[in-house]
């Protein structure tokens, strides 16, 4: 429960106001208390120390995280990342380049690099100059990133960094309005953070959340994720994607000898129930065969060692903050499914725009929660030139490469079709993956093209005899590429 400072009872008002001024005298005050100090807390406490506000970050362990995702940055979140003055976090941890993917479809394999980095080079002439350069991403250890980040915010010296649980919400009971949190340090000492803004970053199992956001996640399956020693990928600095009867498997290198294998599991799978022999027999006699070869042997030999990890894949749409005093970031606020890497592109990005719309030369007084207010109705529209195309785009990417239904079979060969075509058909998906294309009508442009393209696959392969039976299947294909991009669509146009 929030501890509540004022009463509605008119006559203890000033008594109210009197205790709540002793209180931060008492304790802990800033501008801004940041709950949680992972990738987005500690970069979003950099940024507003930069712009002189005073900052307090909380995070229950600075231990050296270990997570089996939040390792793949893509280049839009690199850019975002160098706009923060934040690109040497990315030295000195064992990174690797990404320059695209690679996706095998039942055994065939195409080849989808990123795009020229077009932001980089606005003003490009083909005429008189060179060909930009390819946009670039970067894998690692997901731990040993987050603590670079964390130097940078502790070294910061608007920044304070506390080692500590933050439990509940202190709030104003007349108003409503937030004005810090509670925490509990070493498990028995309380204490007490007071701010103009609380920020919440806490993850996607955020302890926040269902006070401050009418959304719930919604969880379809989960990763299994393994760590594999000396793993020859199909195209090295490439993500790779495994496409088969089965869920999509997912492979990108984290370190000069280590690669992290993801394997997803839908939930009720039967080859994966303890009655079958649980999810080990279910990635040793299902997963791996599919794989290719020179893959399997590093995959069985990271089973047997059974470090294995799993890590719920949600869809949370975000919705607009309308706390006063508070404000929910990251996965507790917009989660999106892994496979297409976009989660931290997100968070660096949502702290860029964040940082501009909360700027002192806007907002001086971070006190005025009006003003705030309105910088995060702007922030919710403002971020979704990013956020939005990255939600529905790996939301619809997982439908079609976990395709458990007819119609969604012949989406997920005509997609893998439609990257075969090259040109456009590579690079404009590879740039929407990437981060670097920012227009959601790009998507949906592209979406139905391999629509479109599904269908007259189908027309091909069944030939003329099947006429009858593929125009209906048409119609099929067509209204069930609706049902899968429409429901995202709509979660992205909500306030």
């Amino acid at each position: 429960m929030p501890l509540i400072l004022d009463s509605s009872s008119e006559s203890s008002v000033e008594h109210d106001k009197d205790t709540l001024r002793e209180r931060r005298q008492e304790h802990h005050t800033a501008d801004v208390v940041i709950v949680g100090g992972g990738i987005l807390g500690s970069a979003l406490a950099k940024a507003l120390g930069d712009q002189g506000r005073s900052v307090i970050l909380l995070e229950k362990s600075l231990k050296e995280p270990d997570r089996i995702v939040g390792e793949l940055l893509q280049p839009g979140g690199v850019q975002a990342l160098e706009q923060l003055g934040l690109r040497d976090c990315l030295e000195g941890i064992d990174a690797i380049r990404v320059k695209g993917y690679a996706v095998e479809f039942y055994g065939d394999l195409v080849h989808i690099p990123y795009p020229a980095n077009a932001l980089r080079q606005p003003n490009y002439n083909a005429k008189t100059e060179d060909p930009p350069l390819k946009a670039e991403g970067c894998s690692f250890h997901h731990g040993r990133f987050v603590q670079k980040l964390r130097a940078a915010a502790l070294a910061h010296p608007n920044v304070t960094v506390f080692e500590t649980e933050a439990t509940n919400p202190i709030t104003a009971d007349i108003s409503s309005q937030v004005l810090g949190v509670q925490a509990m340090t070493r498990k028995t000492e309380r204490d007490y953070f007071f701010a103009d803004l609380t920020i919440i970053c806490d993850g996607y199992a955020s302890k926040f959340r269902k006070q401050y956001s009418p959304h719930t996640p919604r969880v379809r399956s989960k990763f299994w994720g393994m760590e594999l020693i000396d793993c020859p990928l199909p195209i090295p600095e490439h993500g790779f994607v495994s496409l088969a009867d089965r869920p999509p498997v997912l492979l990108y290198q984290i370190g000069t000898h280590e690669t992290r294998v993801l394997v997803d599991i839908p939930e009720n799978v039967s080859t994966a129930t303890s009655a079958a022999g649980g999810v080990k027999n279910h990635l040793r006699n299902v997963v791996c065969p599919t794989l290719p070869p020179d893959v399997r042997p590093s995959f069985l030999s990271a089973l047997d060692k059974g470090h294995l990890r799993s890590m719920p894949n949600s869809f949370l749409p975000p919705a607009t903050q309308r706390t006063p005093g508070l404000a929910l970031l990251g996965d507790a606020l917009n989660m999106r499914h892994p496979l297409t890497g976009g989660g931290m592109t997100v968070a660096f990005s949502d702290v860029v725009t964040l940082t501009q719309l909360l700027h002192p030369s806007k907002i001086p007084n971070l006190a005025d929660t009006k003003a705030a207010l309105r910088a995060f109705r702007h922030f919710h529209w403002q971020r979704k030139h990013v956020t939005s195309v990255i939600n529905i785009l790996a939301q619809a990417l997982y439908s079609l490469f976990a395709a458990d239904q007819t119609s969604l079979k012949w989406l997920q060969k005509g997609c893998f079709r439609y990257f075969q075509l090259g040109g456009n058909c590579i690079d404009g998906p590879a740039g929407l993956l990437a981060g670097i294309i920012q227009r959601p009508i790009v998507l949906v442009y592209h979406f139905f093209a391999v629509a479109l393209l599904s269908i007259w696959c189908m027309y091909c392969e069944n030939g003329l005899l099947m006429l009858p039976y593929s125009y209906f299947m048409g119609w099929v294909v067509f209204v069930q590429a609706c049902i899968v991009i429409g429901p995202y669509l709509l979660a992205e146009m909500r306030s």
